[in-house]
């Protein structure tokens, strides 16, 4: 009956159709979909280096051309798509998994686009694909400690238009505005029908706390928040998401950005990352209304790497203008109960012994069921230059590092706080701290201290983390606070020239 329901009220087209869940996609599936509702298009997506989402089109002529591209996929130019294939060897299948299709929101003929992985010339996956690393991180994680890792990212980014709308909000105070004083929730709320109609799972959305105006711009802060689900798919839905709000931008001639950062003394956009272990189908970060033990052994391995893992989720220079103090972001190894200045944040998990809902609507005499299963741990650090897939990854064997480790939950009791660490009256407290790093040339020395914990078991092949060190020195951003101090027209420079990361 659950099931039924759930595919009833399915906004993904495919699913109401067919009558079935995403997972359970066939290739016959596909076909029958597109014959009988007139799909004339066919797009092939995949992620490259860039973390973008790249496409490939094809006109649908036949049954046996359509069977055939569903068959086989098609081949791709790797050389193009990754920096460290080699222009000689570079020949690629991307082959498409069918419970990502969706219909095309966009395009004025009728067409289905799919989601693809990568498979080199002998058929096998590619090791070093971004996608790749992700499933064999959550497959390890599996089989090693008999748990599934569910997540879901909280996506921030910038709506920018020009200055004059009829209701200018406060500096600021944007958080949870509504019309008309958001300008652009019509836009946000268009970009999670469309999002839930290609089979991302919404929680919510709302404006945040960001807006502040220029001498031209106006610029106005939201987020949409998901539900957990399983890593892969997880990652998934965040890219289509920022594709779709890039596509809705276009469509109504506004920027939208990602960046961790507009300009110095406003909100920064983070890309918060909840996650939760089942087993069995149940959560098990709650165990008798507290936090379980092996929700602590998990929040002790994201703290042992937390430096490490900036290297997957900071990746640009003004990722480390947002890491500062008393913006909401972390910059200090701790964690906490609702703190959102800590690394690492348990939010409220809906386990509190009482009925709220019947102590706010004493006229219901109905029985209401406890729901299990809410509580999360968030980790506050990443922002929108993450590489979705190594950070997600990154996070599950951080996970994995404080499942085994048998000291694990005397460092989470260690680093525990539930004070104002940048407080004078507290400054033993954040003494004894560990800071993140400040730059992406110190993040990238973090992840070489700790890149063996990543490359255990082929995870991340070990070319992969030489390119990320590579790719983070890059930049020789080591001292660039003191560089930029003061100077504004350097820093709006720096932005723009990252305003669209991935």
């Amino acid at each position: 009956m659950m099931k039924e329901r759930e595919v009833l009220l399915n906004p993904n087209k495919l699913v109401r159709y067919l009558k079935k869940p995403a997972e359970e996609f066939t290739k016959h599936d596909l076909i029958q979909f597109i014959d009988e509702n007139g799909i004339e298009l066919l797009n092939f997506r995949y992620v490259g280096e860039d973390g973008k989402l790249k496409i490939l089109n094809f006109v649908i002529t036949s049954k046996d051309y359509l069977d055939s591209i569903l068959s086989t996929g098609e081949r791709v130019d790797g050389s193009s798509l990754f920096s460290y294939i080699e222009a000689g060897r570079s020949d690629l299948y991307v082959i498409p998994r069918f419970k990502t299709a969706f219909v095309n929101p966009f395009s004025e003929a009728p067409t289905l686009d799919i989601l693809c992985s990568f498979y080199t010339s002998d058929g096998h996956p590619l090791e070093s694909a971004p996608e790749y690393i992700l499933k064999k991180a959550h497959t390890d994680f599996k089989e090693i400690t008999g748990y599934t890792f569910k997540a879901m990212g909280e996506l921030e980014y910038y709506v920018s238009s020009e200055k004059g709308k009829m209701y200018p909000s406060e500096d600021q105070k944007g958080y949870h505005s509504s019309s008309p004083f958001s300008n652009w929730e019509r836009l946000r709320v268009e970009a999670m029908q469309l999002i839930a109609q290609s089979g991302g799972k919404i929680k919510y959305g709302h404006s945040e706390v960001g807006n502040f105006t220029t001498d031209t711009l106006d610029y106005e802060q939201h987020e949409i928040e998901f539900m957990p689900v399983e890593a892969e798919d997880a990652v998934d839905q965040l890219i289509v998401a920022k594709w779709i709000l890039r596509m809705l931008g276009q469509k109504y001639g506004v920027q939208i950005s990602f960046a961790p950062k507009i300009t110095v003394g406003k909100a920064g956009s983070g890309l918060h990352v909840h996650m939760l272990l089942e087993k069995d189908g149940e959560n098990k970060m709650i165990e008798n209304y507290q936090l379980s033990d092996v929700a602590k052994k998990t929040i002790a391995g994201l703290l042992a790497v937390a430096p490490a893992l900036t290297a997957f989720g900071n990746t640009i220079p003004t990722s480390y203008l947002r890491l500062v103090p008393h913006q909401e972001a972390p910059t200090m190894v701790c964690w906490g109960d609702t703190n959102r200045s800590v690394l690492v944040r348990v939010p409220l998990g809906w386990v509190a012994e009482t009925s709220m809902i019947k102590d706010a609507n004493p006229q219901e005499t109905g029985e209401i069921p406890y729901i299990p299963g809410k509580q999360t741990v968030e980790f506050r650090v990443p922002d929108g230059s993450a590489d979705l897939y190594y950070l997600m990854a990154g996070l599950i064997v951080a996970a994995k590092i404080g499942i085994l480790d048998e000291n694990s939950l005397k460092r989470a009791e260690e680093l525990y706080v539930d004070v104002n660490i940048f407080d004078d009256a507290h400054k033993n407290v954040l003494g004894r701290l560990k800071s993140l790093p400040q730059s992406c040339w110190e993040s990238a020395d973090c992840l070489d201290k700790q890149r063996a914990v990543f490359e255990e078991n082929n995870i991340f092949p070990q070319g992969i983390i030489n390119r990320i060190i590579k790719k983070l020195k890059a930049y020789e951003d080591y001292d660039l606070s003191e560089r930029l101090y003061g100077k504004n027209e350097l820093i709006k420079k720096l932005v723009d020239k990252h305003i669209h990361c991935a």
